[in-house]
């Protein structure tokens, strides 16, 4: 999370060690040369990646490590809700495309209503698909079909509701982080129907029938490359396609990771760091 310019000297928020704690950082960079692009970043989305990054989840995080994410963005695009789009949206945005979930007219079945979930609701609605949020919890029905527009709910937890909506989707995005059954999610799919994960659960465990019968597919997905991350960014200036978020000033990141782990957002915390890093 930092603030570029064509000077030497910056200031960023860094995590110094596994414990992940941000603290003000700062460092050098080398003067903009004039085969180089110097970029003013005024907004910083913060996603779960953030969390993996600075508590070194992977094995691999280097240390002072400054997190954040910079992109093209159109002139007349929020830049706030810009952030979030390179965290959550790609995330989602990059499956459906891959899996051709663009097609007016198929079924979407989201798992989870977080960062992740609530812009597959978007995207769905924007692409003509007919979306169903499954949540075991049936708090989130109003804000899902109210505030997001999905066209059904479904409690996954109650039986009775899940056997009602069997072979009924085309396609479903898994965004859920935690620990979960697979069988009842792949009853769901329609024959030759698709169920991509983007969480990261610890295992994912399901009985053979579920994936054989019916020639159904489980896929795998983190983000998108450079081009297709810009075909997003243009769809959702063209459809007027904006995050669900909660702006908050540098110094509030620490605390805003904290949130984040325990799923307290709706749906997005982004930094101003044009008014708060200085």
């Amino acid at each position: 999370m930092n603030s570029l310019s064509a000077n030497e000297d910056c200031l960023g928020w860094a995590a110094r060690d596994a414990s992940g704690v941000l603290s003000p950082y700062n460092f050098n960079r080398r003067t903009v040369r004039s085969d180089d692009v110097s970029i003013k970043i005024t907004h910083c989305g913060i996603c779960y990646a953030d969390v993996a990054g600075t508590r070194n989840e992977q094995g691999d995080s280097k240390y002072p490590l400054v997190p954040g994410y910079c992109f093209r963005i159109p002139d007349d695009f929020p830049l706030a809700s810009a952030a979030p789009l390179l965290c959550a949206g790609i995330t989602v945005y990059s499956p459906m495309i891959r899996h051709k979930m663009n097609q007016p007219g198929k079924s979407l079945g989201v798992i989870g209503l977080g960062g992740l979930g609530h812009m597959a609701v978007k995207f769905g609605k924007a692409f003509g698909l007919n979306v169903t949020v499954l949540s075991t919890s049936i708090s989130k029905k109003e804000e899902a079909l109210t505030l997001l527009g999905a066209d059904k709910f479904v409690v996954s937890s109650d039986q009775e509701q899940m056997k009602a909506e069997a072979k009924s989707l085309d396609f479903i995005i898994d965004t859920a982080a935690g620990d979960h059954p697979f069988d009842p999610y792949m009853s769901l799919l329609k024959t030759g129907g698709v169920l991509v994960l983007v969480g990261f659960p610890s295992e994912v465990k399901f009985h053979p029938a579920s994936l054989n019968i019916g020639m159904k597919t489980v896929s795998g997905s983190v983000a998108g490359g450079t081009k297709l991350t810009q075909e997003m960014i243009d769809f959702c200036d063209a459809h007027k396609i904006y995050p669900n978020i909660e702006v908050i000033p540098i110094h509030y990141a620490n605390e805003a990771l904290e949130r984040l782990i325990k799923r307290d957002v709706k749906y997005r915390f982004v930094i101003d760091i044009e008014n708060s890093l200085k």
